[in-house]
């Protein structure tokens, strides 16, 4: 069940006695926790509402609590976070967790308690006989991770519901601004809604000035420059990132996974494979490589190869101690733009975003 119709599903009256919260997307799972945690009145939650990390916490705690009666309510909500147990993860946790018990518990809930567990998790182990039980008798939530489509369709209810008017450009700056990431959009949803609670529409400034560039974004734009001989922009956009105290090393390490990623997505495309075949091979994030196609279609290959042998030689004499690692990427930058320009055959053009 999606989140959305699980929401509906609460807010019709029902109260399922276990519930299955599962997938990667931590914007969803909050957003179904929520609802549930809402079932609860507020002057009852401190008798009535548990919450156990499995990381610290023996599951027979958390049984112990599922299996008392409601304190002056009817209901009784208890949270089992992070269940590792259902997973094929070794924990070094030294917390010795009653499974059967909990598999017993799944096979006959009480109906007073209402038991929900978060697995922030791609998949469980399904071999598992425990998971088997739980699937069996729980009330399974998708919080797997939206696609941008999907993302884009969530925020454009949000803003609606909230009778706001986001131009299409303002969300494309957000998608970017926030490379495509639900959970990173539904961060700056507040103050974007603060901002236009006075009538004003979300354009491209707006987004602009209110959603700062993460530091991967950031880390986009000096590629891009790279990648198109822009060595006065680049090393401008270089100097302004060490003087927000952010490190040469972790810099250079940030470009050699992206030309990584683009040299990957370089070579798939050319065997034919599609954007989301291209995701699903390398278990990117579909806009990660979206934007990676993007900036690869005109470039030869073997630019793309200079450019991250470069960042290899660069990275070596930063930890050597050969050379000073602020001024080491100037250096690359400056004999990377040489040795492009001898193969240069026509002018780069990229969309910066």
């Amino acid at each position: 069940m999606q989140v959305r119709d699980f929401i509906k599903h609460l807010k019709n009256g029902e109260r399922p006695p276990l519930t299955l919260i599962l997938g990667e997307e931590q914007a969803l799972r909050q957003q179904a926790q929520q609802a549930l945690a809402n079932l609860i009145p507020e002057d009852q939650k401190a008798m009535n509402f548990g919450r156990y990390d499995m990381h610290q916490t023996p599951v027979g705690v958390a049984l112990d609590d599922a299996t008392s009666i409601p304190f002056f309510g009817e209901y009784r909500e208890v949270v089992i976070d992070d269940p590792y147990f259902l997973t094929g993860e070794k924990s070094t946790d030294k917390i010795e967790h009653d499974l059967t018990g909990l598999q017993a518990y799944f096979d006959n809930p009480v109906p007073s308690t209402m038991m929900v567990l978060i697995a922030p998790y791609k998949k469980l182990d399904e071999r598992k006989r425990l998971t088997k039980a739980l699937k069996k008798a729980a009330l399974i939530v998708d919080a797997a991770p939206l696609d941008e489509r999907s993302a884009r369709m969530a925020l454009a209810q949000i803003f609606k519901q909230h009778q706001v008017d986001i131009q299409p450009p303002a969300l494309d700056a957000l998608v970017q601004r926030t490379n495509g990431q639900y959970s990173v959009m539904m961060g700056e949803v507040r103050k974007l809604l603060t901002y236009a609670s006075d009538g004003s529409p979300l354009t491209v400034a707006a987004v602009s000035a209110l959603v700062p560039k993460q530091l991967n974004d950031r880390v986009f734009d000096l590629v891009t420059d790279v990648l198109r001989q822009n060595a006065a922009d680049a090393l401008a956009l270089y100097r302004d990132l060490l003087a927000q105290r952010e490190e040469p090393i972790r810099l250079n390490a940030l470009m050699l996974g992206q030309f990584r990623l683009l040299i990957q997505v370089k070579l798939l495309a050319q065997k034919g494979y599609g954007q989301g075949d291209i995701a699903a091979t390398l278990k990117a994030h579909p806009y990660r490589v979206k934007l990676a196609l993007r900036q690869v279609g005109r470039l030869p290959y073997h630019q793309l190869a200079q450019a991250y042998s470069g960042l290899v030689d660069t990275e070596t004499a930063m930890k050597t101690g050969t050379i000073d690692k602020a001024l080491a990427f100037e250096l690359f930058m400056l004999k990377y733009t040489g040795q492009a320009s001898a193969h240069r055959k026509g002018k780069y053009t990229a969309s910066r975003s």
